[in-house]
């Protein structure tokens, strides 16, 4: 395992093992709220300070981009891209969906990625050019080829609405063309679960980079593609993705294509 990878993992484990025994506390947390439907809990604000803190242990120059601290500029190479709790809405339900994500990138191009689910113990991780796993087992996406077989997941907008008909369309046309279509609410492990093949494809508008950038590299180490809503690799700057293997992220793109304006898609 990469040096850098390990050090992630040790952070996402332990930021995870945090969050799961604060599960017992949620009617004791204190809750902020950024936005509609935008929650923080000092459950968020500690993970991401222990994630941090064992980042700056190991690597005290490397810049940072963190959900809620924002970002740290060194002048370095290497950026660490951190959800210290993807599915705060579920987490602050009780409800056993969420995860921690920690993604690097060196020279702007995604090179580690860790995906950890507390709740099951599921580790997924990829570093470019090795492949990705789950806990330590070699991953592979789905083998799917048509939709009308395939199950998919996505995330349904919360805050911003100016793109909801458009993405409705969307999801009715998926609806009717698909086995099933999933929402769990963490978007990186929605990822994940692309990547050992527990869903086919996923799909998803106005995300951040934190959402995603450990998953998309979890994927693409696994043989999937990811790309923008136009076909590209600006999802991180866009926030707009599509995620599978490669046949079923082309006929995903011909619905999405369909259905989302050119404005939406940018």
């Amino acid at each position: 395992m990469h040096p850098i990878l390990n050090v992630a993992v040790m952070a996402a484990k332990d930021a995870g093992e945090f969050i799961a025994n604060q599960l017992q506390n949620l009617d004791q947390l204190t809750i902020e709220k950024k936005g509609r439907s935008d929650y923080v809990s000092e459950v968020d604000k500690h993970a991401e300070r222990i994630i941090m803190d064992t980042i700056k242990k190991f690597y005290p120059k490397h810049n940072i981009l963190a959900e809620e601290s924002g970002a740290q500029q060194n002048n370095s190479d290497f950026e660490w891209i951190i959800d210290p709790l993807d599915g705060t809405t579920n987490f602050l339900h009780g409800f056993p969906h969420f995860s921690v994500s920690i993604a690097v990138r060196e020279k702007g191009k995604l090179m580690h990625g860790v995906v950890y689910d507390p709740i099951r113990d599921e580790l997924f991780s990829a570093s470019r050019g090795a492949g990705a796993r789950m806990n330590n087992y070699r991953i592979r996406v789905s083998d799917q080829k048509n939709l009308e077989d395939s199950l998919l997941a996505t995330g349904f907008p919360y805050y911003q609405f100016d793109y909801m008909d458009a993405y409705i369309e969307t999801f009715k046309a998926f609806m009717t063309s698909t086995a099933g279509l999933r929402r769990p609410g963490s978007a990186a492990l929605d990822m994940a679960y692309v990547a050992c093949g527990r869903v086919d494809g996923y799909w998803e508008m106005n995300l951040k980079p934190w959402d995603v950038a450990a998953g998309a590299l979890i994927v693409q180490e696994a043989g999937g593609l990811v790309t923008d809503l136009r076909g590209g690799d600006k999802y991180l700057e866009t926030g707009n993705i599509i995620a599978a293997n490669p046949k079923m992220l082309k006929e995903m793109a011909k619905i999405t294509t369909k259905h989302i304006p050119e404005q939406f898609r940018k």
